[in-house]
Order: C-alpha cells, then sequence, then structure tokens
C-alpha cells in the first residue's frame, strides 16, 4: 500500500484478459469448472486454484482470492438446498460456524499477506495427501462407527476447517466430512450438512478478506462464477450416472496431478 497526496493507494490487480474477445474464454473456463465441480462434488476451487496459478501465472494468493469469487455462489446455492432436505441441528451447526467464521478470518488476513512461494506449497502439499487419503484402501469397521467424542468438540472440527479455508481458500468440507463421521459417528448426509455450514460462511469471510487485501480479479471471477452456476447441475446429473468408486478415484488422480504440476512449477521457477 503506498501514499498519494496523503491518502493511503492499494495495490491495483490487472486484468488477466486484456481483449474483449477473450471474456468469451473466461465463460467457457467457468463452464468448464462448474460442470467439474458439479460432477465431483466439490465448490470447483480445487480445480480452479492451480490453474489460475500455472496457466494464467496468478500469484497463489490472487488465485485463491479469484477462485472464491466462483465458490461462493455454489456453496450458497448448496447450503440452502441441503438445509431443506437434511436439517441438523442448529447449536452443532452454529457452534461450528462460529469457531471457522472466525479461524478463516485470522489465518485468510496472514495468508494474503504470506510469501507466495510458501503459499503454493503448502497448496500443492495438500493437494497430495488428499490424493493419497482418498486413493488408500479404507476398510470401515464396526467399531469405527461409533462415536469417540462428544458434541463439545465440535468446535474443533469448525477451527480445522478454517484454518483450510482461511490458508488455501479450500477444503473446509474436505477436512470437516471425515473428521464428523470417524470420530463423532454423524451419519454422511448430516456430515456433510454440518460441513457445509462450515464451509459456506468461511468461503464468504474468506473471499472479503481476500478482497480487501486486493487478491480478487473480479472481471475473471464473476463471469465464471455465472457460466459455473449454468453448468454445474449438469455435471450433479452425470455424477449421479456413474460409479462413486470410479469418481471418487478420478477425483484423486486429478488432486494428486494438480499437486505435482504445482510442485513441479515451483521447482523450475
Amino acid at each position: 500500500m503506498t501514499m498519494m497526496g496523503g491518502l493511503r493507494v492499494r495495490p491495483q490487480v490487472h486484468p488477466v484478459f486484456a481483449h474483449p474477445a477473450e471474456w468469451l474464454l473466461t465463460l467457457t473456463l467457468g463452464a468448464g469448472l462448474g460442470f467439474f465441480g458439479g460432477l465431483f462434488g466439490i465448490g470447483g476451487g480445487i480445480i480452479a486454484i492451480p490453474l489460475f496459478a500455472l496457466v494464467f501465472d496468478m500469484p497463489q494468493a490472487l488465485a485463491q482470492g479469484t477462485a472464491l469469487v466462483m465458490m461462493v455462489p455454489n456453496l450458497l446455492m448448496g447450503w440452502w438446498r441441503y438445509q431443506q432436505r437434511h436439517p441438523g441441528d442448529r447449536r452443532q451447526a452454529l457452534a461450528i460456524a462460529v469457531a471457522a467464521a472466525l479461524t478463516t478470518a485470522l489465518l485468510a488476513h496472514w495468508a494474503t499477506r504470506a510469501p507466495p512461494l510458501l503459499l503454493r506449497s503448502l497448496f500443492s502439499v495438500f493437494l497430495i495427501v488428499l490424493a493419497w487419503r482418498l486413493l488408500r484402501p479404507q476398510r470401515v469397521k464396526a467399531h469405527d462407527r461409533a462415536a469417540k467424542l462428544g458434541p463439545r468438540w465440535l468446535p474443533l472440527v469448525g477451527v480445522l476447517g478454517g484454518s483450510s479455508m482461511g490458508l488455501l481458500g479450500i477444503g473446509g468440507g474436505l477436512v470437516a466430512t471425515p473428521l464428523l463421521t470417524s470420530l463423532f459417528g454423524l451419519r454422511q448426509t448430516l456430515a456433510q450438512s454440518l460441513a457445509l455450514a462450515l464451509v459456506t460462511p468461511s468461503a464468504v469471510i474468506a473471499l472479503l478478506s481476500y478482497a480487501r487485501a486486493g487478491q480478487v480479479n473480479w472481471q475473471m471471477g464473476l463471469p465464471m462464477a455465472v457460466a459455473g452456476l449454468c453448468t454445474v447441475s449438469a455435471g450433479v446429473a452425470l455424477a449421479h450416472k456413474l460409479p462413486d468408486a470410479r469418481l471418487k478415484r478420478s477425483f484423486a488422480w486429478l488432486l494428486l496431478l494438480c499437486g505435482l504440476w504445482l510442485l513441479f512449477g515451483i521447482a523450475r521457477g
């Protein structure tokens, strides 16, 4: 932030696309990301961030902030629809949401000022670890379904999920859902409902934090968000026609390739 005429002026983020004709490319990419977000049951940011960082050469914080523009409307819609079908305990949802929101605000403040190389390394490692977890064989035993922690520990899930949202701009639901099912013994649908209660307000707070720091490219993010909303339903429809195991493995391999691609880019740089 520089001083000009006694006033503080934030650094301007230059638009990625300078020619109006390239808006077509923006809309096409947004539609594709919305489709794959629906196909794999994610907000799209986990695919968009590596794309922004590697293809469009965005700094990591700017890539994460721009991806949040796409994620927030998808998450708001998903949360509203999920609450209609799978309403959970409002007190539990509030406890998780508040803990996640506070943690997100704190970590997002740090992330927007962190060294880009460090932030990109953390993001790539997160993708690789998540891919490894999804690819390894998992055997669920009867005693694993029993609750190991009581409801009073739920805010800790909010802290962990909010840390991921604030630091990386993604991953709150991917962190929270398995914790809620394995440690708290919740049904998958209830766990996903609580995870959305965590992720949705956290994504809004993260977006506001990144925008306040000038780490959002609205010219690119808004058209992609609109285009993505038009195609997410098609991705969901295709997902229902494909085997769960195949979708899970495809998603895991995609995460692994993105994580390795990011690391390769860091090594080359």
